[in-house]
């Protein structure tokens, strides 16, 4: 089983995830260990760019075979936006069997050329009208939370914009939980920069953003954006006298899960991920689609202790 980079790791070998900060008046209350969770993590679909068409079958096969609590989708479900991109990602969507939980990325925003207006003043207007108006979506089952970010912004070219009345939305979702809830923020962009991905943009606001999810107390972020897939554990608030717990969390980043627009070692390839949540661990397991067998495959799979399991 493949280590993450980075971290502290506890006497097992695994990286260790500091405490949440708790944020209710019960959140030191006993909880009943989590029970064990399983999500689809799906990344840049591009539909208008797809490579080719057995991948979304197999894609949309495969998760439903399997027993999924939850498929979340971390943005650009289409290439420019248009109507008959957002018609056939929304095909896609209702062919799951299980809740989707979807955000937007830059490429669900109307492009500067074709809509200028709609661009800054309506970016989400498209991806509202065809996929979901829940720009901050949520999902809840005893011991999990899940929270979708909009970093889609008309106003940046592919970068992304965190809003802070949608951080805000996050922190009091995130607070209103017990404590020992596994949480999982969703959203299309990087908030921080990953040396193993190289010199890449991140959100605007994205230092406030990551601040205030490891307040939140955040254990996983799903992103995507970069077409590649990367896992690596991040200690976001260094141990101090102040804070001698600190905070980290994981992020794992998804390839383009349909998409012909791979990039550096995963070129012209496509990946997903499943992650388990157990009430000791969670477990991200990267899956690439094999061509040659139409269909997708364990590439690499890490496992992260849980402080509170």
């Amino acid at each position: 089983m493949r280590s993450s980079r980075g971290g502290r790791r506890d006497r097992r070998g695994l990286p260790r995830r500091c405490q949440a900060v708790p944020r209710r008046p019960d959140a030191d209350a006993a909880v009943t260990p989590s029970p064990r969770y399983r999500l689809a993590h799906l990344s840049d679909v591009h539909f208008g760019k797809i490579a080719h068409p057995e991948v979304v079958e197999a894609l949309v096969e495969e998760v439903n075979a399997a027993e999924t609590d939850l498929v979340v989708v971390s943005g650009d479900l289409t290439q420019r936006a248009r109507t008959h991109q957002f018609k056939a990602a929304k095909a896609m969507l209702d062919a799951f069997e299980s809740p989707t939980l979807v955000v937007p990325g830059n490429h669900d925003v109307r492009a500067w050329w074709h809509n200028p207006i709609e661009r800054v003043f309506q970016s989400s207007s498209r991806f509202a009208r065809f996929i979901t108006d829940d720009l901050t979506p949520t999902f809840t089952r005893p011991g999990l939370a899940v929270f979708g970010l909009n970093s889609a912004h008309g106003l940046t070219i592919k970068g992304g914009k965190i809003r802070p009345r949608h951080l805000e939305a996050m922190q009091d979702f995130f607070g209103a939980q017990p404590a020992g809830t596994f949480r999982v923020l969703v959203l299309h962009h990087h908030l921080l920069r990953l040396q193993a991905l190289g010199d890449h943009d991140i959100a605007r606001g994205a230092k406030h953003a990551l601040r205030a999810a490891g307040a939140s107390g955040v254990d996983l972020i799903l992103c995507g954006h970069l077409h590649t897939s990367h896992v690596e554990h991040a200690e976001i608030v260094p141990p101090s006298e102040a804070d001698p717990a600190g905070h980290s969390l994981v992020i794992a980043s998804a390839g383009t899960a349909t998409s012909s627009r791979g990039r550096g070692q995963d070129r012209e390839v496509n990946f997903y991920n499943w992650i388990t949540v157990e009430a000791e661990r969670f477990i991200i397991e990267e899956r690439r689609f094999e061509r040659e067998e139409h269909a997708f495959a364990e590439a690499r799979t890490t496992a992260f202790h849980r402080a509170d399991g």
